[in-house]
C-alpha cells in the first residue's frame, strides 16, 4: 500500500469561473462547461482508453497515490503512452481541485489512444492524450437513500462480458452489458443491478463492487470485477475489525440467502442494499455490519496514510 503524504501548499483562491468544475485539456485548465475533446479521438469513437476516479472529501484526496498507481497499471496493460508522467498527472489533479475550490469532488483522469494520423489505422502511430476534470462529488446512492438502503436486481437477461474479452481490472467504458442490465433493473422497479457471469457467479454492477454478509462472513467476488479502491479499503477495515472476509466466487443463491448486502464505490462509499429482486434483505433495514463498515470507511478519510490535503 502506498502512503499519501499530507500536503497543503498555498495556492490562489478558487476562481468563480471554475465553480461548477475544472478540466485539463491539452495542457490547459478550462471551466468544465468549456471542456472539449476532438471528435476523432479513439477514446470517443472506439472506447480505446482507460480512466480512474479519485475523490476529495472535506478538502483531502482519499488514496490519491493508490489511484494513480492503479491508473498506471491500466494504461500499461493497454499499451498506452500518456504525454504526462504520473507525477505530473498528480499535480494536474490537485490543481483541478484547487481551481474549483470543491472540497468534496469527483476527480477523473483519462488516457486515450488519441486521434489517428490521416488514413492510418495502426494504433502504434497514434498520439495518446491525457484529460482530467474535477466536478462536485457524485453519489451512486444519495446519503438520505442510504439510510433506508437501495433496491438491487440480479440481471436475468444480460450476462457480464467475459474478462478474457474485456479485462475488468482495467477501468474502461465498455458498459454495454451494464447499461442493458440497468434498464432491466428499472423495468423491475429496482434502483440498480448486479450481473452474473456465464457460469452463474456474481460479478459486479455499473460502477460498484458488491459484498454479502452470509454465514457470519463477508463475501466479495474474486474475479471478473474491478479491484475497486473502496473494495480494497473495506476488506482491510473488515479484517482489522475481526470480520472474517472471503474473496471468492459465489452464485446468486448466496445473495438471496444473505443477512446483509452492500455495494461499494468511490462514488458513494459503502451503500446498504435492503431489497433484492423486490424482496427484503434481513429485516429490510441496513444491517449492523454494513453500517459499522460505512462509518469506518468515512472515518478512514482522516487517516494520514490515505489523506492528501489540498484545500483548507
Amino acid at each position: 500500500m502506498s502512503t499519501s503524504a499530507h500536503e497543503n501548499r498555498p495556492g490562489a483562491a478558487p476562481d468563480p469561473a471554475y465553480a461548477a468544475g475544472c478540466a485539463h485539456i491539452d495542457g490547459e485548465f478550462v471551466p468544465i462547461d468549456a471542456a472539449r475533446i476532438p471528435i476523432t479521438d479513439t477514446g470517443f469513437t472506439r472506447s480505446d482508453c482507460t480512466y480512474d476516479v479519485v475523490a476529495t472529501w472535506q478538502g483531502s484526496f482519499f488514496r490519491l497515490d493508490d489511484h494513480l498507481a492503479r491508473f498506471e497499471r491500466s494504461w500499461q496493460a493497454l499499451r498506452l503512452s500518456p504525454p504526462l508522467s504520473r507525477a505530473a498527472m498528480r499535480e494536474v489533479l490537485i490543481e483541478c481541485v484547487r481551481r474549483s475550490g470543491l472540497k468534496d469532488a469527483y476527480v477523473e483522469m483519462i488516457v486515450t489512444r488519441g486521434s489517428p494520423p490521416p488514413g492510418d489505422r495502426d494504433p502504434r502511430n497514434f498520439k495518446n492524450r491525457f484529460y482530467a476534470f474535477a466536478v462536485p462529488y457524485v453519489w451512486l446512492v444519495q446519503p438520505n437513500d442510504q439510510l433506508r438502503g437501495t433496491h438491487l436486481a440480479i440481471a436475468r437477461d444480460v450476462v457480464r462480458i467475459a474478462p478474457e474479452a474485456v479485462d475488468p481490472t482495467v477501468k474502461n467504458f465498455h458498459w454495454g452489458d451494464l447499461t442493458r442490465g440497468l434498464f432491466e433493473a428499472f423495468e423491475r422497479e429496482a434502483n440498480t443491478v448486479v450481473l452474473l457471469n456465464a457460469a452463474g457467479e456474481v460479478t459486479e454492477g455499473p460502477g460498484f463492487n458488491l459484498f454479502v454478509l452470509s454465514e457470519g462472513r463477508l463475501w466479495t467476488p474474486a474475479t471478473g470485477v474491478l479491484l475497486g479502491m473502496t473494495r480494497d479499503t473495506v476488506i482491510e477495515l473488515a479484517r482489522r475489525d475481526g470480520i472474517a472476509t472471503e474473496v471468492t466466487m459465489f452464485g446468486a443463491e448466496r445473495l438471496r440467502a444473505a443477512d446483509e448486502i452492500f455495494i461499494t464505490s468511490t462514488a458513494g462509499g459503502v451503500m446498504p442494499v435492503t431489497r433484492l429482486d423486490g424482496e427484503p434483505i434481513g429485516d429490510g433495514r441496513p444491517g449492523e455490519t454494513t453500517l459499522a463498515l460505512r462509518q469506518a470507511y468515512w472515518d478512514a478519510h482522516g487517516d494520514p496514510r490515505w489523506a492528501t490535503r489540498v484545500l483548507p
